[in-house]
Parts: C-alpha cells; sequence; structure tokens
C-alpha cells in the first residue's frame, strides 16, 4: 500500500542593500534606487522560498546546493535556481500544495509586485497561483529593515511526498 506524508519547511533569507538600479523579489524587477549585495542576482525572496522547499524534503539548505564559493553562481537568476530545486523535488516523488511568503522591508514598497511575484512563482513551480500567498510587511523603523539596510523574507512550505 503506498502511503503519501505532509512535510513542511520553513526558509529565512536576508541581504543588505547596496549602490544599484533596483531588486529582483519574486523573480520580479521592481525599479529602486538601490540594489541588493548578494553572490546571485539577491532575490532574497526565491532564496527564501528554495530553503523551505529544501528543508521540507529534507535536503539541505540552498547553500548546500549553490555554494557562495562556486564561481558558475555568480550573478545567476534566481528563477533558474527556484526550477532547479523544483527537479530535485519531482524526482523524489514530492509535490507542493502550498507557500506562504512574508517579506519584510521598510523600502521599496512591495504591494504593486505581489500578484506579479505570485504568478512568476506559479508559473516556475508548475503551480496554481491559488497556492501561493505573498505578503510584505514593515517593521515601523525597527531593526536592520526599518533603518532600510536590507530585507529580510521568511518562506513556509507545505509538500506532500509519496
Amino acid at each position: 500500500m503506498s502511503r503519501t506524508q505532509l512535510r513542511i519547511g520553513q526558509g529565512y533569507d536576508a541581504h543588505r542593500f547596496q549602490e544599484g538600479s533596483g531588486v529582483v523579489l519574486g523573480g520580479v524587477h521592481i525599479d529602486y534606487e538601490k540594489g541588493m549585495a548578494a553572490h546571485s542576482d539577491g532575490d532574497v525572496v526565491l532564496h527564501a522560498l528554495c530553503d523551505a522547499l529544501l528543508g521540507a524534503a529534507a535536503l539541505g539548505d540552498i547553500g548546500k546546493h549553490f555554494p557562495d564559493s562556486d564561481a558558475s553562481y555568480k550573478g545567476i537568476d534566481s528563477r533558474v535556481l527556484l526550477r532547479h530545486v523544483h527537479a530535485l523535488l519531482n524526482d523524489r516523488h514530492c509535490m507542493i500544495i502550498n507557500i506562504d511568503i512574508t517579506v519584510i522591508a521598510q523600502a521599496p514598497r512591495l504591494s504593486p509586485y505581489i500578484e506579479a511575484m505570485r504568478e512568476t512563482i506559479a508559473e516556475d513551480l508548475a503551480l496554481s497561483i491559488g497556492c501561493i500567498n505573498v505578503k510584505a510587511t514593515t517593521t515601523e523603523g525597527m531593526g536592520f529593515e526599518g533603518r532600510g539596510e536590507g530585507i529580510a523574507v521568511h518562506a513556509i512550505a507545505l509538500i506532500e511526498e509519496a
């Protein structure tokens, strides 16, 4: 008899701002006066999501699969990383049930980009947009996010493993 198991994973990532001309969050370019300091494209949303998915499948973390010491990942589009993580889950017969993401940033204002992020993530994971939730909050000026020094993201993923 075949048995399925529900598994949950949690991911967190944070990047500081640096000089630049925009950020990429959830696979969506957002015009902003700063960029993200990172080895890849700095998409903190997709990095946290990759960690949540990898964690749910007990496959380690993003640093294990895509180490920043590997020059081949320099500047890489994080959507490529997410699609690779999705393939790893498929290989293990894991189906994503739903994803919930919280972006913590004082700026830029993210509400105009939330739906595009949901659509991009749903496309990359071959999911219905109804399985993806993205929300943004500020810290009312507290912490590194509130001081405008960077962005943090928490992500949770529920998967079913056959």
